[in-house]
Parts: C-alpha cells; structure tokens; sequence
C-alpha cells in the first residue's frame, strides 16, 4: 500500500485543529436571578452526539469565559447537568465545546462510600446523609418486629448537626426520613407498611440499581419492597409494591444541601393497590430530640404555622430548631406533579409528647385515596434544601420555585 506524505499545508490544519482550545458547538441561554444555587440540565442529545470527554462547558460573561463543571446523566437521552451559581438577573449565557482538553472534574467534592450496611454521601469531607439498607433492629428488649430496613439517618446540617431521629420510645417505627403507607387495600385485605407494630406489613431493602458520583451529583438508586404479612392463600409474605428511591446530593458548596428524593412506587403483582385515606402516610420525617415547641418554629407556603399547618395543603413547609451547633432547619419541597399537590400534611401539635416533639409528614393521600394501577409508575418528587441559621419566606420560596419551574434553556447550535 502506498502511504501518501502529508503535505505541509495539510499538516497545518491537522495541527491547528488538535492544538484548538476549543470548538464552539451550542450556546446555552437562560433567563435567571437567583440568589442560592441551583442545578439545572439540558437535553444534551439535542446539542450534540459527541461523547462528554470531548465537552467543555463554559460561562461568557463580556470577555470572561469561567469554566464550568458539568456532569452527564445517561439514559434514553443523555442529559447535562451544571450548577448555576447565584449572578446578574437576567439572561445567563454558556457555551458547549469540543475540546482536545477537558476541564478537570473539581476533584473529590462529592462522595458516596458503603460499609456492608449503610451508604454514605459527603460534600466537601462534610456527612450529608445516610442510607441504611442493611437490616436495623430496635433498641435492646424492644420487639424485634420493628426491624426495618431503607430509610436515611442521620440527616446532618453543614454545621454537623443531626436533624433526624430514629426509634424513639413514643414511636418505635419513626425511622428518620422515610416513605411507608398506612391502610393499604391489597388483595382484599388491608395492610399497614407504617405502624410496623401492627405485623401487617413492612418495607425492606432489596438491592441498589446504581450508585453514582461526579462533580454536580452523587447519590444512588435502591429498590425497596412494601411487604404485606399473612395474606390469604399467598403465604407468609407477599410483595405488594416495588418502590425505586433516586436519591441525589448537589454540589452547593460546603454552606448549605440541596438533596432530591424521588420515589417511583409499581404494583409488584397484577392486583392494583389502593393507598386508602387517611391523616398520615408518604414521606415522613421525624426530628432531632433537640427540637420541642419552644425552641423550633414551622412555616409553609400558606403562612400556616405549627399551630394551623396540620392537615393544610402546601407547596413547602419549612422546619427549624435550636441545636447543638446552633440553628439548623430543612424547607421540604413537593413536586407540582405529584399526586394531590398542593399536598396536605400532617404535622404535630405543639403539645405532641407533652414537650411538642417535632413530626412532619407531606400526606398525599390524607384527604383522598391514591389508586395504584399494574403496569404504571407512580412518581412523587422532593427536594430539601438543608441550612443552618435560619432562611426567610421569600427565599424558601425562590428555591421552591427554582424546584418546580427551573430556567428554561435555548439552545442555539454553532
């Protein structure tokens, strides 16, 4: 075979080309003022097909290009996700490039480590959360039927303080922040996944789908199963729903935690399931032992307090306390979408154990039953915003809104 020389006019293109910074492929436009930061993502299919190494993101402001880190969720499309940190109000410009050079990925920031019985996600060599999918048993001499697997605790402030409880001898089943049901219409019977005392049910780990880290995310996708006990001519157990948790951490700097609980429920037989009304049921969170009702205070969206929340509908409810590192609170957030939102919610009375202990619950199903039909996900979104010190009305609801309506992105390929 005959090798033809490369001429130099050729060899100058092909030099110039691998030796460009940068190649501008799409430029990324969105309209924004926030103040906290937010993460936000991009069809990334719809801009180009060439493999992420290849990318670089960076932000133009004027003359100044700053580098910007971005993280690729894979899926039936590819998805690019960056954190749009707070700037001018008005419109927020970034370029996609291919490049022979990529940005590093921000080194270690975020992390996710698992110890045989719990996983662990951290920013910035700071405890986040943790996930326990092997099996926790009560305290000594208490029944072992409140065994339970599944649920996060601790939930940590930036400052180290621990904002959930588990176990507690009012509430054995209280298991910091989890999402069980309570009357359950399954088979012709009703279970109870919730008051794990009742030995009607329970819900337990099965396996992690993935777990994953990068500069913009971590977290992990776990499938849990809503076991329903002694069911008529199906044995000792039956699996009456799958549930998928997706939960993820932001990178927001070391200051505050945006965290993101997505859990998708399908009926695990053919036989629909009907979560059935009643006061409280869905994602729960029962608080530090360092809260009580004259050191912690609740708001929601509708300016309802401790003192009128309960049973009222919100888009956010926002908790904080006194704590050991000072105050600490966390703004839960529902997702437009999902099922009965505005979502009514069940909170404590300021006399809950005589010392107004703190409970919060979105009760998706506390003023009408939820129809779980086979073949169907059933999808219910939240995001926590975790501080320390305390937060106002206006930026609970900024972040609520950043949640449900984030920056639409135009995208004008190069």
């Amino acid at each position: 075979m005959r090798i033809r020389p490369v001429t130099p006019a050729a060899a100058l293109l092909l030099f110039c080309y691998l030796k460009a910074d940068a190649q501008i492929i799409a430029r990324l436009t969105l309209t924004a003022g926030n103040t906290i930061q937010v993460p936000v993502a991009v069809n990334l299919d719809e801009c180009t097909s060439l493999p992420a190494e290849k990318l670089s993101l960076r932000e133009i402001s004027g003359k100044d290009k700053a580098e910007t880190a971005f993280q690729v969720e894979n899926g039936m499309h590819r998805y690019l996700w960056w954190m749009l940190k707070p700037g001018k109000t008005g419109n927020r410009v970034f370029e996609l490039s291919y490049t022979n050079s990529p940005a590093g990925t921000a080194g270690n920031s975020l992390n996710i480590e698992a110890d045989g019985r719990n996983v662990l996600l951290s920013a910035y060599g700071k405890k986040v959360l943790q996930y326990t999918y092997g099996t926790h048993y009560p305290p000594a001499g208490v029944d072992t039927v409140f065994k339970r697997s599944g649920f996060i605790h601790p939930l940590w402030s930036p400052s180290g303080n621990i904002l959930t409880r588990i176990n507690a001898p009012d509430h054995y089943h209280h298991m910091g922040l989890w999402n069980p049901w309570t009357h359950v219409q399954f088979m012709g019977k009703e279970i109870d996944c919730w008051n794990l005392g009742d030995r009607k049910g329970t819900v337990r780990f099965a396996h992690f789908i993935s777990k994953y880290k990068g500069p913009v995310f971590t977290g992990f996708k776990a499938l849990q199963e809503h076991v329903a006990f002694n069911m008529p001519a199906q044995g000792e157990e039956t699996i009456a729903l799958n549930e998928v948790w997706n939960v993820r951490v932001y990178n927001t700097g070391n200051k505050v935690w945006i965290c993101d609980f997505t859990s998708s429920l399908s009926c695990a037989t053919d036989s629909t399931v009907i979560l059935k009304e009643y006061r409280y049921g869905g994602f729960g969170f029962r608080a530090s032992e360092a809260w009580n009702n004259s050191n912690s205070k609740v708001l929601t969206s509708e300016g309802k307090t401790r003192k009128d929340a309960d049973a009222s509908a919100a888009r956010w409810c926002m908790i904080d306390g006194e704590m050991e590192n000072g105050r600490s609170g966390i703004l839960f957030m529902s997702y437009p979408a999902n099922y009965n939102h505005p979502e009514p919610m069940r909170v404590w009375p300021n006399d809950a154990n005589k010392r107004g202990d703190v409970f919060f619950s979105f009760s998706p199903t506390r003023n009408k039953d939820w129809i779980l039909e086979p073949q169907k996900d059933h999808v219910l979104r939240y995001r926590m915003l975790i501080y320390d010190g305390e937060i106002t009305a206006a930026q609970a609801g900024e972040a609520w809104n950043n949640f449900a309506n984030p920056p639409l992105i135009t995208i004008q390929k190069m």
